[in-house]
């Protein structure tokens, strides 16, 4: 089953990436770098939390009413923690993560094929880097689309509970496509391509992003998904004749 298959794939990554030496370096880096601008945001949020929350109700005089005030307000700076995690993923994303991700799919490449297969074409690695980080932007928009589109059905319909596992559902697939379209990505096969190859297998994404819907567990499963995801893309779509192989 491939929702079944998506996680095992996740768990041998994680299980690979504690084992070997570069890996765990290279995904212990992510998550710290995740980790700290997610406490930075979360910082900047609630140390003016009382001033936000001042803009949309002012205190209440009466101790009957403050204690509604004080729920309110602790409400939507949870709500606003969720955003500054969202945000610093994002962040995370653009500034330093689809490089790491990148690294850490070539060492698990090099790994378990012994070499890192390349375009025939020479490319040098500055172009490779920008590249990379090109392709985080219709992988992110995308996302962002679908989860908008979702979350406004969910408010003008009377569905908002199987909305919100939908949208859940949708995190957990684009999330899993972020790592799987990794070794496609950096081998310069086309977006089209790379779109038919994640709706094609929507069952397997959703039950490899699983995990990521873990609340502090998803940052550790994270770190290391772009182990699983290269180990699924070499062993279910790598082609039999690998262009300029060479050694990582």
């Amino acid at each position: 089953m491939d929702l079944f298959e998506g996680l095992i794939y996740n768990l041998r990554g994680l299980r690979l990436g504690l084992s070997k030496g570069k890996l765990l370096f290279w995904g212990l880096t992510r998550f710290v770098l995740v980790l700290l601008i997610l406490l930075l945001l979360s910082g900047v949020i609630l140390s003016y939390q009382r001033e936000m929350m001042e803009l949309i109700w002012i205190k209440p005089e009466s101790r009957w009413v403050a204690w509604l005030w004080y729920l309110v307000s602790w409400l939507i700076s949870l709500l606003l923690l969720v955003v500054a995690a969202f945000i610093s993923f994002l962040l995370s994303q653009l500034l330093f993560s689809a490089v790491i991700m990148d690294h850490m799919s070539r060492i698990t490449e090099a790994v378990t094929q012994g070499c890192v297969a390349e375009r025939e074409k020479t490319t040098s690695s500055l172009s490779i880097c920008f590249y990379l980080l090109k392709q985080e932007i219709p992988r992110a928009f995308i996302p962002i689309v679908v989860s908008l589109l979702i979350l406004i059905l969910g408010w003008i319909t009377p569905f908002g509970p199987a909305f919100a596992i939908l949208s859940s559902a949708f995190a957990a697939i684009f999330l899993a496509w972020d790592n799987t379209d990794l070794i496609p990505a950096r081998r310069f096969v086309p977006f089209r391509k790379r779109w038919q190859l994640l709706t094609k297998n929507l069952l397997f994404h959703l039950g490899f992003g699983l995990p990521f819907l873990i609340p502090v567990l998803n940052l550790l499963f994270l770190s290391f998904a772009p182990v699983g995801a290269t180990l699924y893309y070499l062993e279910k779509h790598q082609s039999g004749k690998k262009p300029d192989a060479r050694r990582q």
